[in-house]
């Protein structure tokens, strides 16, 4: 076996390890552990940490960011958001989440009840926020399945493993390479589809608009495929809280006016959540790489 597959399928086994001792432990101490391995990986991962601080630094001194903890704080908080979610996800995967997401209270369910029972599709719209892989696991256990839009990982093992754990509940992943026509296909007849839109895309894929504070390129994808196929567009976010999680569903957003317009009003939904949840949104992507900065 060549030592990049034979590396490969050592990571896979040691991630199959971990997974199995964190499914065995119990509920509470697991996630004491995501949190104490999110603050080892805030210490130990200096470059993520410096882009997070960074970020933080710049919405803040904005004013993107009223009232805000300090930038540590609100750093640190991510990246134990990431370990919680992370032992979170193992034990929905192992099949030991049946409290988890049947405790994932959702509210504004109303707001694309309407639009679904009249055989629109549905994109749901929303970022990299809080425990965002139970956002869809979720919405595929209540409504049926949803198309996640993501990229495949690096290491085809875990590529896999990840792709049949998302399936769950009836939910299948879409890749990026070729996904429109999958998509359009499938909002076409009247289903749903998740896309996250909080990240930096290429010029030919996006716009430049504000996005706490400074501009920032946009996928225009959602707006691509509610135009080709009359679907509707909701925002949708999930929020860590003291008790589970908690996911709210906007009203229908407007897409009237420019391509800009409406891609700025999707990212004030962001913005939103992100000034009322700061520490659950991921602040380790540059998401304004490609833009010049301004003077």
């Amino acid at each position: 076996m060549p030592t990049g597959k034979l590396l490969r399928a050592g990571e896979f086994f040691f991630f199959l390890f971990l997974t199995f001792v964190l499914a065995l432990v119990p509920f509470g101490l697991a996630r004491r552990f995501g949190a104490f391995a999110g603050r080892l990986l805030y210490r130990l991962w200096g470059g993520r940490r410096r882009i997070a601080l960074d970020n933080i630094g710049e919405a803040v001194s904005r004013g993107a960011l009223n009232a805000a903890p300090p930038p540590e704080e609100i750093a640190l908080g991510c990246f134990e958001n990431l370990g919680v979610s992370f032992v979170e996800l193992v034990k929905v995967y192992c099949g030991l989440g049946g409290n988890l997401l049947g405790g994932i209270t959702i509210n504004g369910a109303e707001n694309f009840l309407g639009a679904r029972q009249s055989g629109r599709g549905i994109i749901f719209v929303t970022a990299h926020a809080g425990n965002w892989e139970l956002l869809a696991l979720k919405s595929g256990l209540e409504y049926g399945g949803v198309g996640v839009v993501a990229r495949p990982l690096n290491n085809p093992y875990l590529n896999r493993f990840l792709e049949r754990a998302r399936s769950t509940f009836g939910n299948h992943v879409i890749y990026k390479k070729g996904a429109l026509r999958r998509l359009l296909a499938l909002l076409k007849s009247g289903g749903m589809v998740g896309i996250l839109m909080d990240q930096a895309v290429l010029k030919d894929e996006g716009r430049v608009v504000p996005f706490l504070g400074r501009g920032a390129w946009t996928t225009r994808m959602p707006l691509v495929l509610a135009k080709r196929t009359g679907a509707a567009v909701f925002p949708a976010f999930i929020r860590r809280t003291a008790s589970g999680h908690e996911i709210t569903i906007y009203p229908e957003a407007d897409l009237g006016g420019t391509e800009e317009e409406v891609l700025g009003r999707l990212n004030l939904a962001i913005e939103k959540f992100v000034s009322e949840n700061p520490s659950q949104w991921l602040w380790i992507h540059r998401r304004w790489k490609r833009v010049e900065h301004p003077a």
